[in-house]
């Protein structure tokens, strides 16, 4: 039997989702419309109202409702420092160690040639343009350590360098509260190049 068309477009959309597969998008459609009609009602106005009004920071390039975000009107952050982050969650993530006072720039995105994703696609004249604006003093790459994010990291860093700005790079290692016996050798041996002194 063959589900209704309104149905499988719910679940078509559900997809988009990421770590979503077709099992998954089905048993949430169907959950929503057996179980919680009003939800879904929620879910849709929810996602339609943030298409709407959300919008890029004209200065970070994180999402708004306004022309420039709240953070970036701060002024009690440091202008001098900006940390460039891929994603608004990792922007968040960093916010919540409280041990950062600077402002941020969001890529939206990290390098990957191969998936089509290059420096325009991620803003980088936008990140530029800040960061050369003659208040920045270091960029901070806070990219994630994978492959593409340590190929972006690379790429922005040495046109920033080439720019007369002094770029940093959150250091890696062994989390707090590891055991060494449990952490794998590739986070030992960055841990180690990173070392500092005490």
């Amino acid at each position: 039997m063959k589900p209704p068309s309104a149905l499988s477009l719910l679940v078509d959309a559900l997809r988009v989702l990421p770590g979503v597969g077709p099992k998954s998008a089905q048993r949430m459609a169907y959950h929503l419309m057996q179980h919680d009609r009003e939800g879904a009602e929620r879910l849709g106005g929810a996602l339609l109202g943030a298409t709407r009004r959300l919008r890029h920071c004209e200065r970070c390039n994180t999402f708004t409702e306004a022309e420039v975000c709240e953070m970036c009107l701060d002024e009690e952050r440091d202008p001098s420092l900006l940390c460039v982050v891929e994603t608004p969650a990792d922007q968040i993530m960093l916010e919540q160690t409280l041990t950062y006072r600077g402002l941020y720039f969001v890529l939206m995105g990290r390098l990957s040639p191969l998936d089509g994703i290059g420096p325009r696609e991620i803003h980088f004249d936008k990140l530029l343009q800040r960061a050369t604006d003659g208040v920045v003093r270091e960029v901070m790459l806070a990219t994630n350590f994978t492959n593409e994010g340590e190929a972006t990291a690379h790429y922005l860093g040495q046109t920033l360098k080439a720019r007369g700005l002094v770029v940093t790079r959150l250091a890696r290692g062994v989390p707090a509260g590891g055991e060494l016996e449990y952490v794998d050798a590739g986070t030992i041996a960055r841990a180690v190049l990173d070392r500092r002194t005490v």
